[in-house]
């Protein structure tokens, strides 16, 4: 995912448009719970600001993974936006390099790793198959997306015990 800058040098606020499309499985996404399937696309525009490179845009991807709550497979397509400076470090200017931007050398901006980042950081802490997944009964295991169970799922505080204790010997 190399994109040329080289026409871009002469003409800051000019544009270049980009667009890839790469198998997932070249990027090494992907954790013990989820995997990002088929292919990545990646479109946006490069533009010279006069002294960094802008680079903007959008990733499309599928991810498929099991719902934390009904544990059902799920496939969820995902479009992650993304804004990244890039300067050049082969210049020769000694010391002139910017934190805030990424290094590069030549007349070739590498999107790979940026890519990459960007859907790692993208992925939400939880995973469920839709907002108000209801989950799996904690009695029978149902899944109470499908209908209620019946079961009695009711959760006592357990500082109430006692209470409930004398409540029950009451009405014996």
């Amino acid at each position: 995912m190399q994109v040329n800058i080289a026409d871009l040098a002469a003409n800051a606020g000019k544009k270049a448009p980009f667009s890839f499309e790469r198998d997932a499985a070249s990027f090494d996404i992907g954790a013990a719970d989820y995997r990002i399937e088929g292919t990545v696309a990646v479109l946006g525009t490069v533009s010279y600001t006069g002294r960094r490179y802008r680079a903007e845009g959008i990733i499309r991807c599928t991810k498929s993974f099991d719902c934390d709550r009904c544990l059902k497979p799920c496939m969820e397509a995902q479009e992650h936006p993304f804004s990244e400076d890039f300067q050049r470090t082969d210049d020769g200017a000694v010391g002139d390099a910017d934190e805030d931007a990424n290094g590069f050398t030549g007349d070739v901006i590498d999107l790979s790793s940026l890519v990459r980042d960007t859907i790692l950081a993208a992925q939400p802490l939880s995973k469920l198959c839709k907002p108000d997944c209801k989950g799996l009964c904690a009695v029978c295991g149902a899944d109470l997306n499908e209908g209620d169970c019946g079961c009695d799922r009711s959760v006592l505080d357990p500082r109430l015990a006692a209470l409930r204790d004398l409540w029950q010997q009451r009405d014996e």
